[in-house]
């Protein structure tokens, strides 16, 4: 069963996620959540859970989603990084990619897509 830790400002877009990956039937044992990148980054130094994905927002204040991949590379850890965005941009999506994203998600999605995007990640 994995952990998932979700970065988003917006509470809702966070509930949403969360909701959608629930029903997405993937093996979820518990689902973590950061508002920006500083908490992100907080969350996987103190949960004292082993977060298997991170599903993370790229516009969001005082540490951005391309700040915040860069962030966990630099403290080490491994795991598999998601953007989930509005961003239609490929070179934010690109620049996410090359600072150690595995992929991206574009908003709005179902739970089906999120199913087949994250199902053989965890």
């Amino acid at each position: 069963m994995a952990n998932i830790l979700i970065v988003d400002d917006s509470s809702t877009m966070r509930k949403i996620i969360s909701r959608s990956l629930r029903q997405a039937g993937l093996p979820i044992d518990d689902i973590l959540e950061a508002g920006d990148g500083i908490e992100g980054i907080n969350v996987l130094q103190t949960s004292g859970k082993t977060i298997n994905l991170i599903l993370s927002d790229i516009n969001m204040p005082n540490m951005d989603g391309l700040e915040f991949v860069k962030a966990v590379r630099a403290n080490g850890y491994s795991m598999p990084i998601v953007m989930i965005t509005t961003e239609g941009g490929e070179d934010v999506i690109a620049e996410a990619m090359a600072s150690g994203a595995k992929d991206s998600i574009k908003k709005p999605f179902t739970p089906e897509q999120l199913g087949e995007k994250l199902g053989g990640l965890l």
